[in-house]
Formats: C-alpha cells, structure tokens, sequence
C-alpha cells in the first residue's frame, strides 16, 4: 500500500510539474495525496515530516529568503561575469518571437499555424513581375564580373529609376516602402540571375543610413537625405568594421574629438573625426557615408562625461578630407567594397545621426537596426541562391548522360540532390517565416543569428554539391558557367555580418539563452538593483520560478523520452505528426540542457563556446525544423511537397540529436554523462537520418516539372533568354523530355539502345526507317543544339585570358607589392 501510495504521489506531482502547474498547486496535490494515503494507512507521521520539511521552508518567505535564497545570491553574483555595455545593449536589442517558445520546453504548435504567412501586396507583385525581371534580363553577368567588374552603368541607372536602393524607405519620402518578405523575394531572384547584382541592391536596404536615419534621424536629417536617396541621388555606405575590429565591432579604434572648428566660414561647435575602416560596401562609390566611431569630450564641452561612447554620424563624403575610393576584390565577385580613412576630419555635431542627443547611442542604433537587417539580406540571398542551384542542378542531371542513363539515376547524384532540394524548401520557409515577423512588428535578434550563420551555410554547402554533380561543367569559367561565381564567393556571406564562427559559438546561445529564458535576465538584473532588498526580493522570485522551470523540464524531458512523445499533443495526426512530437522532445531537452550547463559551468559557459555552439545548434535546428512544418501547412499540406518536408525534418532533427549527445559526451563528470543519457536517451537515440528511398524520391522531385518544383521555384528568374543561363536550361529540360519518347520511339525501330547524343543524327535514322515523321525528326534534331548547350563549357583564345595590367600599391605597412 505504501509502495503504491509513493508512486501514486511521484506520479501526480510529476503530472503537475509537467503540466507547469503553481508551486502552491503542486504542494496541494502533494498534501492530498499524502492525507487520503495516511487515512488509507500507507504513510505515517514519517512520511509528513519529510513533507513539512520542505513545504515550510520554502512555502515561508522570510525564511526561505534569509537561510536558502541570500546565500545563493551572493554565490550566484561572485559567479556572474561582467557585462559590458555593449554587451548589454545587445541583449536588450530587438525581441523574442517563436524561439522563445522552442527555448522553454513546451512550443505551442497551433499558435506557430496561426501567425499569418506573408504574401505580396499587388504593387510589390508587378515590382516583382516587372523591374526586377527587367534588370535580370539586362546584365549580362559575365561581362559584369569578368570584363567591367562592375554593374554597367545602364544598370546602376535602371536600378536608381526603379528605387531599388529604396525598397525601405517610406513612401512619405519617395521610396518604395515594401515589406520584409517583399524585399527578400527581390533579393533571392537577383541572385538567382547575379550575387553581384542582389549584393549591391541588398546594403542600402539593410544596415546603413537609410534604415538609422528612419529610425533615430532628426526631422531634417530625414527631409534631406531620404528624398535623395530614394531618387537614388545619394549612394549610401555604412563604415563600422576596421581592420583591428571585424567580429569585435564595439572595439573599434576608430574615433571623434568633440572641439570647435571652422565650418562653413562659421566657428562651429563639432567634431574632429580619425578613422580607418575596411570591407565597406559600397563605400568607393558613395556620396554619403554613415560612419561608426566612438565619441570623446576630454574639454567637457557637452557635458562631464568625457568618453561618451560609440556614435554614428552621416558625412557627405565630398567632405575635405573624407578618403574614398579605392577598392577591394572579394573572391572575384566584383561587387563595390572597398576602405576609407580620414583623419582629423572636422564635421558639425549636426552629422549625428539623431542629433547631439543621440551621441553616445549609437551602439544601441546598430544592434537594433542590424536584428532586422541580418534577417533579410544574407539570408535571402543564400535561400536564392540554394534554390536556383537546386533547380539548375536537377535539370542538368537529367539532361546529362552518362554510361546511357542520366547521371541523377545514380545514387551518388541523387545523394547530393537531395541535399540541395531540402536545403531550398527548408531555407525558404525560415525566410518568409522569419521576414512575416520583421512585418508584424518583431525585431527578431537571436532568429537574425541563426538565420545568418545556418543559411549562408547550407549556401556553402549548397556550392559544393552543385559543384560536385556538375563536374567539369563547373569548374571551367565562362559566360556559360553558372556556378563558378557562387563557388568562390560564398565565403564572403560567411565572413560578412559578424563570422559565423562567431554567430554559432557565442551570438546565437549567448543572447538566446539571456532573452529566450523566462528567468534568466530577471536573475542577472537582480544583481545590478542597489537596494539590498528589493534585490533580495527579485532574485528569490527569479529563483523560485527557476527552479520550478527546471523541474517541470526535467520530468517533461523524461516523460517524452520513455514515450517517444507519442501522448503529446500534435496538430496533424498525419505524415508529420512525429516530428512535431520529436520536435516538441527536443525542446524540452534543450531547456533541460541549458539549466544543466548553467549549473554545471556557472560563470564560464560564457567562455565555453563549444558548448554554447551546440546548444545554440539544438534552438536552431529546432526553428527550421519549425518554419518547415509551418510552410508546408501555409501552403496546403500538400502531399506533392512531402518529399521536402520529411528530409528537411528529418535531417534537422537528426542533426538535433546529434548536438544533445555531443553536450552529454563533453559533460566534466562520468556520472553525470551516463545519468543525462538515461534521462535523454533511455532507449537509444531515436532519430535516424534521411533514408536512401527519402533522397531518391526527393531527387526525382528536382529532375521532373511538377506543381511541386515550380513551388521550389518561386521567386527565382527563369525567363527563357539569352543572357538567363538557368532560365534557357529550364526549357531545354522541358524540351528533351518531349523528345524522349520519340528517341525511344527511334532505338525500337533500329533494336538497341543508341546513346543519347547527336541527336540530330538519331532524328535523321528516324526518318529513313519510318519511326519518325518529318515533324517528329525536326523535333528531336532541334533539341541537340539546346543540349550540347547545356553541357559544354567554354573555351578562350590565351591572348583572351590574359589579366591585362595589374598594378598592386599597397597602402599598408609591411604589404609593398608592384
């Protein structure tokens, strides 16, 4: 009886915790079990002592604050790391959205269904349907990158007439004003024409003065600058990162001597600005540069603060002493990036963005401004350009033969298709889950992050297949290659915008776990409050919730892991209903997880990026994972699109496990190790990868024209015309599917299997034995030129390739070269 009653006991109050139930509910449920057990006979004043012995203490504030919570609290604040400003400003900036529901153990799936999918306004459509189709027919990227390394300047006009450079801007001054997820559909179909062409278009309408000035600019300032920059009179930069601070952005060196000076004939209370700035995007040809410096005040002019911290200015760059110009060459994708200096460079305080008011703000500015920007630009243009070299890759698999069968028949192909196909679904689903956000409000930081360190990976990654199912179509540069480009440019999505290294081993836990976590910041914020009490009083509330949290997660995590999840609730009971469920599993262990290595770690899990990296892995891969299911129901749950959804799942998830047993194999302790294994995986780890027959059927996907691939296809330019390499392979692929038939029609008439070339040849074979019609035979003569088309790669005269003159002066110390 007794046996029973305990397990009866265990049982409820697990119950409770799972269900996140009150403390008070769960000591209720505890005393009436324990009450009903005694009159039953199984307990006896034992059982209630052991009861009382926990409910007072911790029930009694006083009590539990003065013998169990201060002395926590100072442990905790002897073990808390410093924060910088910065750092704090970082954390503050932007807003959580859905991965705070994946970081707290218990996402709710049906709120995630019901966050609107984002779609074109009608004006954003024909912008779509218009210019954008315009421009990508007229460049010629090959002539771009190679011959002018540069857009040629009918583009650069068209793109200043279209507003391209003003998608964000407000209409109120001239610009376009479109959504989050318009402006990412711009970008993925410029880069599925040209990276070159979607790079230049991308800056001005991410991180620069556009975005700060709509947000922090004076009155004036706005009625200035953004009328011309719609009109595409101002060509905007922005110079944060300098050559002694890349990643580390809030170090720059760079600086500013409040003073007086002459301006304009006048004596002008100002600035005297040094800097020297690298990697700037569009910074040699910019008329205005928005520039990041930190701001000192040694003669106490504005005030008694001396170091007032990092500002942002705008600075005409016709300004005397503004160097700019010269330029930088990022991996042979041409697009204008280059340095600036400038030193002792006088400007009024008016060149603060905001104001002298906003001096010292501007690392605030940035952070913000940046947890939007980081959404769109990189990540749109990696999903557009995963997404052409999909649809690239698998019409050229098909059209390719190989030992008289198309290469992406052969196991190896489909292998890498399939990674291309679920890159593309999957990454395009995070974009227009993540930009929909942007739109209804969010500031999204810690999503921004994975966004931009998981998608500029799956681009690299993405190159890599391509490149290996292409082979020597690949590798050979030419107005014919299409890959070649993306290849050796896709380090720099990687580089940009904070190193991924960086992004994965420290931004994305690092402010996920501080913002996501329902206590954490209220913890750390305790430690900063003066008042000894109040401060007493918010940690113990912190604290309490906690440890609550904690164990909620603990039986929550075991719970789901006896069962597979399978009584959780999901919302399809349909192909995808075990991977809401594992999905749901996953949380609950990251949550788990992550109080475990705060514990186990305290102060140093800041300086534990590997471990930082992997829980960051499990909230990331957790989101796509998310935005996946999410499409796939915004979309009609349509059972063509399965092959995407259950790879992408199914890899994810996969890739989930694989981190959470990696955080188990790198816990300090044995003991600990094997009892987070019997917690997390008591019967073995339970998700496999993507099965051989899941990539085959998901391979056939991309080498067939289907209502599912055009889905995959959505904002990618295709236009059938000469200068659209992808666009003209497209047809050709529709093309030599119509004449199959016919070339089998041919081999049966002469009783064997004739390769599938020369096919002009073949049609002619056709006509003389009576397999073909004239009409049949010209059909099938005219896809050869298409073919060989497709699969040849181009060939130079050597004085062609010859680089011309190539005069390097170098301008830094201990780099002099000729």
């Amino acid at each position: 009886m007794t046996l029973l009653f305990t397990l009866a006991l265990i049982a409820l109050v697990s119950a409770a915790c799972y269900h996140r139930a009150s403390w008070n509910t769960c000591l209720g449920v505890a005393a009436a079990t324990l009450l009903i057990g005694t009159f039953a006979g199984a307990f006896g004043a034992f059982a209630w002592l052991i009861f009382l012995a926990i409910a007072i203490p911790l029930s009694m504030t006083n009590v539990r604050q003065q013998y169990i919570v201060a002395p926590l609290f100072k442990a905790f604040k002897k073990v808390t790391p410093s924060m910088s400003e910065t750092e704090k400003s970082a954390i503050d900036a932007g807003t959580t959205w859905w991965e705070a529901d994946l970081f707290c153990g218990n996402p709710n799936w049906n709120k995630l269904h019901q966050y609107q999918a984002p779609r074109l306004t009608a004006e954003e459509q024909a912008f779509m349907d218009g210019p954008v189709e315009e421009v990508c027919a007229m460049l010629n990227d090959w002539e771009a990158t190679h011959e002018l390394t540069d857009l040629p300047q009918e583009v650069w006009q068209y793109l200043k007439d279209k507003k391209f450079f003003a998608m964000i801007i407000k209409k109120q001054y001239g610009g376009l004003e479109f959504s989050a997820y318009a402006q990412s559909c711009v970008l993925q179909k410029l880069t599925s024409k040209s990276t070159l062409l979607s790079s230049i278009v991308g800056v001005p309408n991410s991180l620069g003065p556009g975005e700060l000035l709509q947000h922090y600019g004076t009155q004036e300032q706005k009625d200035h600058y953004l009328p011309r920059l719609a009109k595409g009179d101002e060509i905007p930069c922005f110079a944060l990162t300098s050559p002694e601070a890349g990643s580390d952005a809030s170090s720059i060196p760079d600086f500013g001597i409040v003073c007086k000076g002459e301006w304009e004939g006048k004596e002008t209370l100002g600035i005297r600005l040094t800097w020297n700035k690298r990697y700037i995007t569009l910074a040699p040809v910019a008329t205005v540069l928005g520039l990041a410096f930190k701001m000192r005040d040694p003669d106490g002019l504005l005030g008694d603060k001396k170091e007032i911290g990092i500002t942002c200015a705008l600075i005409p760059t016709s300004t005397p002493g503004v160097e700019i110009g010269r330029r930088h060459f990022p991996l042979n994708v041409p697009f204008q990036n280059g340095p600036t200096q400038g030193e002792d460079v006088f400007v009024p305080l008016d060149f603060i963005i905001g104001g002298p008011k906003m001096a010292g703000q501007g690392w605030r500015m940035l952070v913000e401004c940046l947890s939007v920007g980081r959404v769109i630009t990189l990540p749109s243009n990696s999903t557009g350009g995963i997404k052409s070299l999909a649809l690239a890759s698998g019409a050229y698999s098909r059209i390719r033969r190989q030992f008289k069968l198309p290469i992406g028949k052969m196991e190896g192909i489909e292998e890498a298709l399939a990674k291309l196909g679920g890159y593309a679904y999957s990454s395009d689903a995070a974009v227009s889950m993540s930009t929909g956000a942007v739109d209804l409000g969010e500031k999204p930081s810690v999503i921004s992050a994975i966004l931009k360190y998981h998608l500029t990976e799956q681009m690299r990654d993405s190159t890599k297949h391509a490149m290996d199912i292409h082979g020597g179509k690949g590798i050979c540069l030419g107005p014919n290659n299409y890959l070649g480009r993306g290849y050796q440019g896709a380090p720099i999505a990687i580089t940009v915008e904070g190193a991924n290294i960086l992004t994965r081993n420290m931004i994305i836990y690092g402010q996920g776990a501080i913002r996501c976590h329902p206590f954490v910041l209220a913890e750390l914020n305790a430690c900063t409050i003066k008042d000894k009490e109040e401060a007493l009083n918010s940690f113990d509330q912190a604290l309490m919730g906690h440890i609550g949290f904690t164990i909620s997660n603990l039986v929550r995590t075991k719970w789901l892991a006896l069962t597979g999840g399978r009584f959780s609730k999901v919302p399809f009971n349909d192909e995808t209903a075990d991977y809401y469920r594992a999905a749901a599993r996953f949380s609950a262990s990251l949550a788990l997880m992550s109080d475990i290595c705060m514990a186990v770690f305290g102060g140093s899990l800041k300086r534990k990026e590997r471990i930082s990296a992997r829980l960051g892995d499990l909230l990331s891969y957790l989101y796509l994972v998310s935005a996946t299911l999410k499409r796939y129901n915004d979309e009609g749950r349509r059972k063509e699109d399965l092959p995407y959804v259950q790879w992408a799942c199914q890899e994810h998830l996969y890739l989930c496990q694989r981190a959470l047993a990696d955080l188990i194999n790198n816990m300090p302790s044995m003991a600990l190790r094997g009892l987070l294994k019997l917690i997390l995986f008591p019967f073995g780890r339970p998700v496999r990868k993507p099965t051989d027959q899941m990539e085959h059927k998901l391979a056939q996907l991309l080498q067939t024209p289907s209502s599912a691939r055009d889905r995959l296809a959505s904002h990618i330019y295709l236009r059938d015309e000469p200068l659209n390499l992808i666009g003209k392979q497209e047809q050709t692929l529709k093309d030599i599917l119509e004449v199959e038939p016919l070339f089998d029609k041919v081999c049966r008439a002469k009783g064997e299997k004739l390769p599938f070339m020369r096919l002009d040849k073949v049609a002619e074979m056709g006509r003389e034995c009576g397999a073909l019609n004239n009409d049949e035979a010209d059909k099938l003569a005219a896809v050869e030129a298409k073919r060989l088309a497709v699969i040849n790669v181009d060939d130079f005269d050597p004085a062609d390739l010859l680089a011309g003159k190539a005069r390097v002066v170098a301008k830094d110390a201990g780099a002099n070269a000729a």
